[in-house]
């Protein structure tokens, strides 16, 4: 568990501490003068109607590491716990099962398998505030049940082991995000024979493609062939901030373009040191591929550093302050937060369901395709 504990390291905010000196939280963790904050309760009434659907949490890795945790009462050794998640506003949040660097060849299989049957196992443990969701209207069920919607995924590529029935192995055990990078399918070249057939699967299954980190001619090849909306997972915008992870205008606008959603990560690496940084990022984003099109991405319990006044998930009110001082209307601050990720699951659904009429479970290989 070493590899572990080293990649995801207690939380950091970029010139900030969060705690107080006896390691609880302060009740109104917010500077009393800081950008947007004559808009925080407004911030919070508008999440009370429309809650944060959180596109990245490394929560589940982060568990993984310690040798005992409290979820229900709040953890200091944690960014995400239930208090913080019920001040933050987050009504639903993807659960990532990346896995950190180690695992190779057949090992990666068991080691996402191990992954997700940890994480389905958190939220057993948890009945009171999480719930599975498999679909947009369980995500919904799970917040008119006061909790919080935890949906499978993204986990990466490799976890396929180069196999569609591995990909519906997964599937069935609920992972609903799959990220298309990291394995000679989904490469530099974009995607082959093969690749191509495990998006038309994952359409078929209802299982959505995440672009973070994907070469630009996988961004490009997989906007043209699936059916259904596609996720940037962690993905900022490359006119402000040339991280690798971030798209470039041209990208933004054929995500739009497609339906997809570009999901703004809290990370000071990718977005920049303040809350102001995010803000920017989110304008941008609008701007370019749409308010249909952009959407939150905590980023949380991964071990990267967050903007100062985003540490964890109760600054979420925060942000919103920002982008009400900024001129967002209500709609838009609705789509960002908690629609347009509806959206994107509902018309997963969808595609899915059609598919399944058109053609059953693909039974072709790697080898088959890509010699």
């Amino acid at each position: 568990m070493t590899d572990l504990q080293d990649d995801t390291s207690t939380t950091t905010e970029v010139g900030e501490s969060d705690s107080l000196p006896d390691g609880t939280f302060p009740a109104a963790p917010y500077e009393p003068d800081g950008p947007g904050t004559e808009h925080l309760e407004d911030a919070r009434v508008l999440l009370a109607d429309h809650p944060v659907a959180d596109g990245h949490s490394g929560l589940p890795r982060a568990l993984r590491r310690l040798p005992w945790y409290e979820l229900e009462l709040g953890d200091t050794s944690l960014d995400t716990d239930v208090p913080r998640m019920r001040a933050g506003g987050v009504g639903a949040l993807f659960w990532s099962l990346h896995l950190p660097e180690g695992p190779g060849g057949d090992r990666v299989v068991s080691a996402t398998l191990e992954q997700l049957e940890f994480a389905r196992s958190v939220i057993d443990a948890h009945p009171e505030s999480l719930r599975p969701a498999l679909t947009a209207g369980q995500v919904i069920d799970a917040r008119n049940c006061g909790r919080v919607a935890v949906v499978l995924g993204p986990a990466g590529a490799a976890a396929l082991g180069d196999s569609l029935g591995i990909l519906r192995l997964l599937h069935t055990l609920g992972l609903r995000v799959l990220t298309l990078t990291g394995t000679d399918w989904a490469g530099a070249a974009g995607l082959t024979r093969f690749g191509e057939e495990v998006v038309r699967e994952m359409n078929r299954l209802g299982v959505l493609a995440d672009l973070s980190g994907a070469a630009d001619a996988t961004v490009r090849r997989t906007l043209a062939l699936s059916r259904a909306p596609v996720l940037c997972t962690r993905s900022a915008a490359r006119a402000l901030r040339p991280h690798p992870a971030n798209l470039p205008d041209d990208l933004l606008a054929c995500l739009g373009a497609a339906g997809g959603l570009c999901m703004v990560p809290m990370t000071a690496e990718q977005t920049g040191p303040t809350v102001r940084d995010v803000a920017d990022h989110l304008d941008h984003v609008r701007d370019v591929a749409g308010p249909e099109s952009v959407g939150l991405s905590g980023t949380y319990d991964t071990g990267a550093a967050h903007p100062r006044g985003l540490t964890d998930t109760s600054r979420y009110p925060r942000l919103i302050a920002e982008l009400l001082r900024r001129g967002w209307a209500e709609s838009e601050l609705a789509l960002l937060t908690w629609q347009n990720v509806q959206r994107v699951l509902r018309r997963a659904d969808f595609a899915a369901r059609t598919a399944q009429h058109r053609r059953g479970p693909s039974t072709a290989s790697i080898t088959e395709l890509d010699g």
